[in-house]
């Protein structure tokens, strides 16, 4: 029994990978269910082991591709012990998770309200974790005193434009661009 469910759970995951795989690449609002299970080679039965349906499997994937994302970054800041670094660090490595994404890709999650959800949530989450970094390298020494809620809020304003396409439309830098541009401007601004 427990063969059976590591089997079933390992085949989830690869389902899952292949299935961000293949919206990072192409987006995914022109895809029906048929498509995506004959170009993932799989029954549309298995499709609905993972959703309900296709808004289901969209807010599951980009929920599956934001976790892995958050793991890498987390891992790079975790690696980086120079307080200095680490905000630059966490920036940039949302946008090297951010680069694998598709302008269509992009375009497609701010068009769905679940998917946009999501990103949503994990660009709260981020900015919070954003504030925390540069709290961490005030009390250090490593940053100037510099008001860390208000470089945080600014980051998070920043952080939500990008994440609303109105940085691309301002600018055409695309999400992950637009976060190492991030990462230079607040560390730029706050280093000692």
């Amino acid at each position: 029994m427990a063969r059976l469910v590591h089997k079933t759970t390992a085949r989830r995951a690869e389902l899952f990978d292949q299935l961000v795989e293949l919206f990072l690449s192409e987006g995914f609002a022109h895809l029906t269910l048929d498509q995506i299970s004959a170009r993932l080679h799989c029954s549309k039965s298995t499709l609905y082991t993972v959703a309900a349906g296709k808004e289901d499997l969209v807010r599951a994937v980009t929920v599956h591709f934001f976790r892995a994302a958050t793991d890498a970054v987390e891992s790079a800041v975790a690696a980086e012990a120079a307080p200095t670094r680490r905000v630059a660090v966490y920036l940039e490595a949302v946008g090297d998770q951010l680069t694998a994404a598709s302008r269509q890709f992009m375009e497609d999650l701010a068009e769905s309200v679940s998917a946009s959800q999501v990103y949503e949530k994990n660009t709260s989450i981020a900015a919070d974790r954003v504030r925390a970094l540069i709290v961490e390298g005030v009390d250090s020494g490593a940053f100037r005193r510099v008001h860390a809620s208000f470089v945080a809020d600014a980051a998070a304003a920043t952080m939500v434009r990008i994440q609303q396409r109105a940085v691309y439309r301002a600018t055409g830098l695309d999400d992950a661009s637009a976060y190492r541009e991030l990462a230079a401007l607040i560390t730029d601004g706050i280093t000692a």
